[in-house]
């Protein structure tokens, strides 16, 4: 018998049509359904009982899965997720993790049911498991999910599933990340979906060819336990759901969930005008040595009720720097999630009809098999996600009562770093490898009504949190000498980005180097945007402090708090490296905070000198950024006003005013909210956009940016302010700037960004609006 060989194309998943892949569905896959007439006919206390146990069966499941793991990417940082679909695999609940992972789990429960249904056939006590992150289920090989089909009366009535990040799974680097990965083969082998459970039976030869790969065996044999033991959670509570409501009642509100969902996000998406934002974003470097940027874009369209993310133009995938389509997805669902879907229950099934992608194979963000993608969720679809939600934010900031979930860019990417070596603190050496999780405390963006959170989290893991660090020195041996967080981290603005921080690690009860790999983004190009003139936050550093005094230092009974004191040769660590941490010397990652919003001129001087009291900014960055005096602690109030004054001299003597100005005037106040700095208003009959603070006539509505009276600023990226702590040059050869744009009569800033030199000009918000006044 002839066996067909597949190619890479058929290991790939997208969407697809619930009637067309019913129709496909061999007749020994046999489905439970309901009718319509069924879903309408349930009564709302039976929906909302029904609806709720749905949720707290994903809440368990979250739980056993934390119990019984012992990863601290699971037990600590909370990097997992876990859903229950219907019987096609459309996500009904998920969990409130990870949820970049959402925009996974249903391609490959698609695919599954396309490729598996016949050979080896899908029946009651199955379970697979697959990390190929172009099948779908997680975003990197690394991402692994183990899910299974729920039987009832002998039809398949859903799903559930649980998946985490794994901290090794093989590959030429430390983590089953490789720096220097110039495809797929050099980093951890993507495994389609394989049935590791049968007849309720974990399948050992199966278990053990999956744990042979890592160099921490044991952690990715008890991870893929606790997913089992999640999943049986998931199957009993959902059989005992059935047993005490009934099969079609239990379908009937798993199916209302999505359409609800659906329904009450395209009535949100109604209530706004239509149009058009565009975003652009880069990772600088995509490999070890790489000297280049690479370009993310997407335009956001709104029409009726439905959103169009068009990523055309983005880059070509580039070493170790991309994700497949479920990446792209993912990052959608980033921002989508919790900015436009906040106040909606995540039946991830119904809101993700509610948009359409458009993408070009081969790019950063849908790169084809078999480039590399180890970096894929904490690179360009992290990415991806930051580009979705400016777009948003920006559709959002002209509603009243909607612009409330508008936030600038919140830490604009991952900081990765894994160490691995010997500990010999025991009576027997024996290897480690830990993955340094502090950087789940990123800062939160500025929003048009608040601060951003300092250290708050991570935007796309809500419930995530850092590690003890007691638990860190005890697991491995380290040292951590500090973990705080960093002044003047969080992106200026009237609104403040909140504060990200630094950790600094020595080896502490190893006699030899330990492994360092490192893989980042937003050192050279700022990832973590302002909105509405507000500056980005920090740029990412590391450092590596070679020839340290860190054990004299100790010795002496001094705890050293400051670079300058470890060592006199700081070797700043490139984006992707891999490289050495040796005893006696230290590691010092400092990681980003949000974004901010509005004008830094315009923030209320009493909140710039409590933040100077706080610790949040420093007396320079008072004065220097946010032109605000204080004396003793207390607002110097007529110097304050001079100094913002001599400031905005400052600008309009620097800048090129890109046209002139009409003279013409409107009164703000009568005019439509655009954002923090634009209103939308009439002049003579016709639609214009004018500054919200002077009235100033810009330009007509929906013209160009290049096409409005402007005065355009580029300088050094230093000026943004202390938070730019990098120096673009020592990781990309093309030119960095500080880029500003001012209204050219009060000259408050409108834009405020550090770009590269060639970026193009922004679509201003609210300026391609297509809705008439």
């Amino acid at each position: 018998m002839s066996m067909p060989i597949l190619g890479s194309e058929v290991f790939s998943s997208r969407p697809v049509d619930p009637d067309e892949l019913q129709r496909s569905l061999p007749s020994t896959v046999e489905t439970h359904t309901v009718t319509q007439e069924q879903i309408d006919r349930l009564d709302p206390l039976t929906y909302e009982v029904v609806r709720h146990r749905l949720w707290s069966v994903t809440d368990e499941m979250g739980e056993a899965l934390k119990r019984m793991s012992g990863s601290p990417i699971v037990t600590d940082a909370n990097d997992f997720d876990f859903a229950i679909s219907d019987e096609l695999g459309q996500e009904v609940q998920v969990g409130l993790y990870n949820t970049m992972l959402v925009g996974a789990v249903d391609l490959a429960i698609y695919w599954t049911l396309r490729h598996r249904a016949v050979n080896p056939g899908i029946a009651e006590g199955d379970m697979f498991l697959t990390n190929d992150p172009w099948v779908g289920g997680g975003l990197h090989q690394n991402d692994v999910m183990v899910y299974q089909p729920v039987f009832h009366d002998g039809k398949l009535f859903g799903w559930t599933s649980a998946l985490c990040h794994e901290p090794d799974l093989g590959g030429v680097g430390l983590g089953s990340f490789s720096p220097a990965a110039e495809d797929v083969f050099s980093e951890s082998l993507p495994t389609p979906p394989v049935k590791v459970v049968r007849d309720f039976q974990l399948q050992r030869d199966v278990a053990d060819v999956w744990i042979r790969r890592s160099r921490v065996p044991m952690l990715v044999g008890l991870d893929l336990r606790a997913k089992i033991g999640a999943n049986n959670v998931g199957r009993e509570r959902l059989l005992a759901l059935i047993e005490q409501y009934g099969a079609d009642t239990v379908k009937a509100v798993m199916k209302r969930m999505m359409s609800d969902a659906e329904s009450r996000l395209r009535a949100k998406l109604s209530s706004l005008p239509d149009g058009s934002w565009s975003a652009t974003g880069y990772q600088d470097q995509s490999y070890e040595g790489d000297r280049n940027l690479h370009k993310i874009t997407v335009t956001t369209t709104k029409t009726g009720d439905h959103l169009t993310f068009d990523f055309t133009g983005t880059d070509p995938q580039s070493g170790v720097i991309n994700c497949t389509y479920a990446g792209m997805r993912g990052g959608v669902m980033l921002a989508l999630l919790p900015i436009l879907a906040g106040d909606i229950p995540w039946s991830a099934g119904g809101l993700m009809r509610c948009f359409d992608l458009v993408t070009e194979e081969g790019t950063l963000n849908n790169a084809t098999y078999p480039a590399a993608v180890g970096r894929g969720p904490i690179g360009p679809a992290w990415l991806t996600g930051s580009l979705i939600a400016e777009c948003l934010s920006q559709m959002l900031d002209r509603d009243l009562e909607l612009g409330k979930n508008v936030q600038a860019t919140c830490c604009g990417t991952w900081d990765t770093a894994v160490m691995a070596g010997l500990d010999e603190r025991g009576e027997q050496p024996a290897p480690f490898l830990n993955i340094i999780m502090e950087p789940m405390a990123g800062g939160y963006g500025a929003r048009p009504h608040a601060d951003g959170i300092d250290t708050g989290g991570l935007f796309c893991i809500p419930m995530g949190r850092v590690p003890d660090v007691e638990m860190t020195e005890f697991l491995y041996p380290v040292l951590a000498l500090w973990r705080r967080e960093v002044p003047d981290s969080g992106g200026p603005g009237r609104h403040r980005g909140g504060l990200g921080a630094s950790i600094a690690i020595t080896p502490h009860g190893t006699s030899v180097p330990m492994g360092l790999v490192l893989a980042s983004a937003g050192k050279a190009v700022a990832q973590n945007a302002g909105l509405a003139g507000g500056h980005p936050g920090n740029s990412g550093l590391d450092v590596l402090a070679r020839r340290s005094r860190v054990a004299d230092l100790l010795a002496s009974g001094r705890i050293p708090s400051e670079l300058e004191e470890l060592s006199d040769t700081l070797e700043p660590g490139q984006n992707y490296a891999s490289s050495y941490l040796a005893p006696g010397e230290v590691f010092v990652m400092t990681w980003q905070g949000g974004g901010g919003y509005g004008d830094p001129l315009t923030r209320d001087p009493e909140a710039v000198a409590r933040d100077l009291r706080e610790q949040k900014i420093s007396a320079d960055s008072a004065r220097a950024v946010y032109g605000v005096i204080v004396e003793n602690g207390v607002v110097n109030r007529p110097a304050t006003t001079a100094e913002r004054e001599r400031q905005r001299s400052v600008r309009r003597d620097r800048s090129r005013v890109l046209r002139p100005t009409t003279g013409r005037r409107i009164n703000p106040d009568s005019a439509r909210r655009l954002d923090d700095n634009l209103v939308e208003g009439t002049d003579a009959g016709t639609a214009v956009v004018a500054c919200r603070h002077c009235g100033d006539v810009l330009g007509e509505t929906g013209v160009p940016a290049a096409e409005l009276s402007l005065a355009a600023y580029e300088g050094s990226p230093a000026e943004a302010g202390p938070q730019i702590i990098a120096d673009a040059a020592d990781y990309v050869d093309a030119p960095v700037v500080f880029r500003q744009y001012c209204c050219p009569t009060c000259w408050t800033a409108l834009y405020s960004a550090v770009v590269p030199a060639d970026h193009p000009m922004p679509p201003l918000a609210g300026l391609a609006a297509t809705s008439a006044v």
